[in-house]
């Protein structure tokens, strides 16, 4: 029952206010995520990217509410740069050897920002040096317009009234018609104030111990969803390696840390951070960060997000977006950036079911009118909102 109080006082977005802060920080974000993306060439360095794109999702957010004091706002989610068959969460630290990009390199850019704690996510996956002259070929055109492809489809089905599992099933459907198989295991959680991995949880590729312990659930209207879709060219099964970890999430465990480094880390990190992911390079000392996070880690103060990698021979691509379930129909905030026609492939999809739903709308044809004007006035309040915060600068 208190639960269920606590869940009736959570602020949504049936709320006007909360919508315009999702808005704001996915606008932030998909300007952003041009930049970083301009950034990806060859010769440059993973760490400088990453930190370029974290400086700026700080100092957006940085620009916006000012005369509240209270609010919590910057990064829902550290810049990570992974590259061909790194999987996910590789964010390096300024004091150890980085990567250098290079022309072919097939490059995933993950990132989020937050205002007052309403997080607005994206990735999104490039070849450098790629051009609608200079196609993609081969298996990373194949695993790029799988991914994609996948996440078109995930826009179609994540409707209110509709089954996770439906969609776990279609998207993998997608996958293997490319001859490529989603990354197993990998969630696209629903998305609350102050949380990034909200109850509810679409999980794809699941194994069959995954596949019975993963809660079934119905998308309900004015939930948001973080749509995370990683899809690869080989088995589709991450695996540790030797790259470390460098971004975690504070959890709510509670523990008396014994070293000062440690407790030194982790006020840094609630004062920062709060419960939003973050790397340690974003730390003033990220030496001691490192000696700090180790005691946290082990004591489940903190989550990592471990740096996971398939086999060296095989390419992984990543879209994400940000969905918001509004009553007439889902908006997408962030993402979209991707063209297939940089792509070349030998397949495509054949089950009529899916080329049907593709065929359609994103959202429901008698309420595109209504979307329209929803849209408009979300622009209008966000519009309203900077100019006010612009006022107070």
């Amino acid at each position: 029952m208190a639960d269920k109080e606590e869940h009736d006082d959570e602020p949504t977005i049936a709320q006007d206010i909360v919508v315009t802060k999702y808005k704001m920080a996915g606008d932030m974000v998909n300007g952003i995520l041009l930049k970083v993306a301009d950034k990806c060439v060859a010769g440059a360095t993973v760490v400088e990217v990453c930190d370029f794109g974290d400086k700026l999702l700080t100092s957006e957010t940085g620009k916006v509410f000012k005369k509240d004091k209270e609010m919590k706002k910057g990064i829902a989610f550290p810049t990570c740069i992974s590259i061909n068959n790194c999987i996910c969460h590789f964010s390096p630290l300024k004091s150890e050897p980085d990567v250098i990009m290079k022309d072919g390199d097939l490059v995933k850019i993950d990132m989020g920002a937050h205002i007052d704690g309403f997080a607005a996510v994206v990735a999104h996956t490039l070849v450098v040096g790629a051009s609608k002259e200079n196609k993609i070929t081969g298996r990373k055109a194949d695993v790029l317009l799988a991914a994609h492809t996948a996440a078109e489809v995930a826009l179609r089905l994540v409707k209110p009234g509709a089954e996770n599992n439906s969609v776990t099933d279609d998207l993998q459907h997608v996958a293997e018609a490319f001859h490529c198989k989603p990354v197993e295991g990998m969630l696209s959680h629903q998305l609350q104030q102050h949380k990034i991995d909200g109850e509810k949880a679409i999980i794809q590729n699941p194994n069959e111990a995954q596949r019975k312990e993963h809660e079934k659930c119905k998308f309900d209207v004015h939930e948001v969803y973080g749509i995370d879709i990683l899809v690869s060219t080989g088995e589709g099964k991450g695996r540790e390696m030797d790259a470390r970890t460098t971004v975690f999430k504070k959890k709510e465990t509670v523990y008396q840390l014994k070293m000062k480094a440690s407790r030194q880390f982790f006020s840094e990190m609630e004062k920062k951070f709060n419960t939003m992911p973050f790397t340690l390079r974003s730390f003033e000392d990220e030496k001691k960060a490192k000696m700090g996070v180790g005691e946290c880690v082990k004591h489940g103060l903190v989550d990592p997000f471990t740096v996971l990698w398939e086999r060296e021979t095989e390419y992984v691509a990543q879209f994400k977006y940000t969905l918001l379930l509004m009553p007439n129909g889902p908006l997408r905030i962030t993402g979209g950036l991707f063209n297939p026609e940089t792509c070349e492939s030998q397949y495509s999809v054949e089950d009529e079911k899916i080329k049907d739903l593709l065929a359609t709308s994103a959202s429901r044809k008698a309420a595109k009118k209504k979307k329209k004007k929803a849209e408009k006035a979300i622009t209008e309040n966000v519009n309203a909102v900077k100019q006010e915060t612009e006022a107070e600068a």
